[in-house]
Parts: structure tokens; C-alpha cells; sequence
């Protein structure tokens, strides 16, 4: 006798996943290409290479041993980085995870959910997945993409359960004063302000929202990108007491792996590293604009190292690049489909892409 297989949630059914930048093994492979040969500039990692204490702490590493559950060594690092209490620190299988248990935690079904856009992805999946109405106001490409504070203000007059902003934006790398998310929160005590911070290193002049101190502030903060460890996952959030135990309570044991944990110690341990890599970051970034323009693609303004371009449409420009063993983000999934984001690099790998924009043009 043969039986209909169960079927998950209609909820899980109705929602996509979404499409992130960095390599795609599985198309590298349909291509005949290994992805050792692929030059990534469609990932927004530091592409100076993680601290070099890094992977000394990594093979000291005792994986023959759980990880610590409350990363108790991690946490009191970053209470101190941050001279904020270890409560109002919880730490996640990088910042992706941290979205999803706020979804877990805070969303229940018909929820209201805004968010600025055009942004990263998962915050909507997360929140329809949970069953929330999702609200996106998008910021408009005659305003350099930056949001609209008066749209804003109207969605949150609303009083949703949760506000997401990147600040800084992914893709287009745009910032909202930190005043006036300080501000909204103020006047709308019963909305969650989530603010992903999580390429806030790559703007070295933009404070942090977590310093106003606002209960219903939670702040996301990634290691990966800045301290390019993509392959471990380390993530955190800083917030509340009461909010970091909500995220505490959902999460899965043993989420941030031992390995992960020495790393972010060590790169906690040399910062300086992080600060140096990111100013050479930025000054490559502005060559990297230039060479754009000269080949006729002016680039979106942008205060981080990664920026959109419009190149008419992305996703044949991303399949011309493969084509030389390069990788750029098409922005097809972010409702940009004539837009491609590039993360900048070092001074010779700008100069390989440049040369092969030209290459391949028309």
C-alpha cells in the first residue's frame, strides 16, 4: 500500500529560500570549475586574511570535547570590548543564525514585520516562516538608496512587533544616522528595533546604535566578514537582558562550535590586525571605483568596501565574469536585477577584475 508522504508546514512550503553571495560549489561543479580557481568578489569578507593568531588558536583547539554551551570565555571578551554586562550578550552559529531565533522567539503568526530595504533576505524568510506579515519599505535608486525616514516613520506607526535595518546596508552599504534609530525607538517602546551591525567594522566612523542603552534595541554585531572567518560562523547579538534570554532560551545546545570559539578569542586578541586590513580596505576600494568609471560604471555610494553597480543586468554580467574564473553578486534577489555588488579586494585582484570587465564588455 502506498502512502502520501507527509508535508511540512504550509508556511515552510509558500516561502523561497533565499540566494546569498559567495561561492556555489554545486555550479562550480555543473561549470568544470574547483572552487580554488574562482576569485570572489561577490562576499563582503575581509580579503586580508583573518589575524594571524587565528589559525595557531584553531589547531589548539580541543575538538575531542563539546564546545562550552554559554561560551563563557567569548562572552566575557566581549563584555569587556564592550563594557556591557555578559547578560546582554548571547552568541550565535554566526549573525544568519541570530536572525532566525529572533524569528523563533519574537514572531508569532500575523505579526506585523517592516523592513528597509532592499536588504539582506533572511529577514523576511525568517519572519514569513514564523508566520509574520512582512512589510518592506524600499529605499529608491534616485535617492542613492538610501531609506526614507519619512516612509519609515509611516510603516512604524503602525507598531510592529519587529523593525529590521542593516546599518550598513548590505548590498548598497548605506547608513542611517544612529540618532534617529535611537530616536524611533524612543518613541515606539513596543516595536523591536533589530539593527544588524554586521559590516559595521567596514565603517569605522558610524557609532554604534547600542550605545543609547534602549531596551527594545537589539543589536547584531558579525565576526566572520571583518575577521574573515566565513568558514567558522561566529556571530552575536547585544541587547536587553530579557531579549538576550529570549534568544538564550531558543537556541539550539552547543550552536557555536569549539573551534569557533578560539577563533573568536584570538581575533579579540589582536585587533589590530582587523583595524589595519579594513584601512587598506578602503583606500584599494577607492582605485576600484575609479577603474570602474573609467570603464563606464559608476558606481552607488557607499560607506563600506562592497558597493552596487549598475550594469544593466547583473546576472549575465556575474556569468560573463565566471567565464574568466571571477565571482561578483548579482542583485537579482535583492528586487535589483540590473545591479551586480562587488566586495572589494586587494590592489592586484581589483586590477584582475577591472581587466576583466573590459574583457568581456558587450
Amino acid at each position: 500500500m502506498t502512502h502520501k508522504p507527509l508535508s511540512p508546514r504550509p508556511t515552510i512550503m509558500a516561502v523561497s529560500p533565499d540566494r546569498h553571495g559567495a561561492l556555489d560549489h554545486f555550479e562550480l561543479e555543473s561549470l568544470g570549475y574547483h572552487p580554488d580557481e574562482i576569485l570572489d568578489f561577490s562576499a563582503n569578507i575581509n580579503a586580508y586574511g583573518p589575524p594571524p593568531g587565528i589559525r595557531e588558536a584553531i589547531a589548539a583547539a580541543s575538538i575531542e570535547r563539546y564546545p562550552d554551551r554559554e561560551s563563557l570565555a567569548l562572552r566575557r571578551a566581549l563584555s569587556e570590548c564592550h563594557a556591557t554586562p555578559i547578560e546582554q550578550i548571547v552568541l550565535g552559529n554566526g549573525a544568519a543564525e541570530l536572525v532566525w531565533l529572533i524569528a523563533f522567539a519574537f514572531v508569532c503568526p500575523q505579526d506585523a514585520v517592516v523592513i528597509a530595504g532592499p536588504t539582506f533576505g533572511e529577514y523576511a524568510r525568517c519572519a514569513a516562516l514564523m508566520g509574520g506579515r512582512v512589510q518592506t519599505v524600499e529605499a529608491r535608486a534616485e535617492d542613492a538608496f538610501k531609506v526614507s525616514p519619512e516612509h519609515i516613520e509611516q510603516a512604524l506607526r503602525l507598531s510592529p512587533r519587529l523593525f529590521f535595518l542593516c546599518n550598513p546596508n548590505n548590498p548598497t552599504g548605506a547608513v542611517l544616522d544612529p540618532d534617529r534609530i535611537a530616536g524611533w525607538a524612543a518613541a515606539y517602546p513596543a516595536t523591536l528595533f533589530v539593527i544588524d551591525e554586521a559590516y559595521l567594522e567596514f565603517a569605522p566612523d558610524i557609532p554604534s546604535t547600542f550605545q543609547y542603552g534602549l531596551s527594545n534595541i537589539l543589536v547584531l554585531r558579525s565576526m566572520t566578514k571583518s575577521c574573515a572567518i566565513a568558514g567558522l560562523r561566529l556571530g552575536y547579538a547585544l541587547g536587553h537582558p530579557t531579549i538576550i534570554d529570549g534568544l538564550s532560551r531558543s537556541r539550539p545546545p552547543w550552536n557555536v562550535n569549539v573551534v569557533a570559539q578560539a577563533a573568536g578569542l584570538a581575533a579579540l586578541a589582536d585587533d589590530r590586525h582587523m583595524h589595519d586590513s579594513i584601512a587598506k580596505l578602503r583606500r584599494d576600494k577607492e582605485k576600484l571605483v575609479a577603474g570602474l568609471a573609467e570603464l563606464g560604471l559608476p558606481t552607488v555610494s557607499s560607506t563600506t568596501h562592497y558597493f552596487i553597480v549598475d550594469v544593466a543586468d547583473g546576472a549575465q554580467f556575474r556569468r560573463r565574469l565566471l567565464t574568466r574564473h571571477i565571482q561578483v553578486r548579482d542583485c537579482a534577489s535583492f528586487g535589483l536585477s540590473t545591479y551586480a555588488r562587488i566586495a572589494g579586494r586587494r590592489p592586484d585582484e581589483n586590477t584582475r577584475l577591472l581587466a576583466a570587465i573590459e574583457e568581456t564588455k558587450g
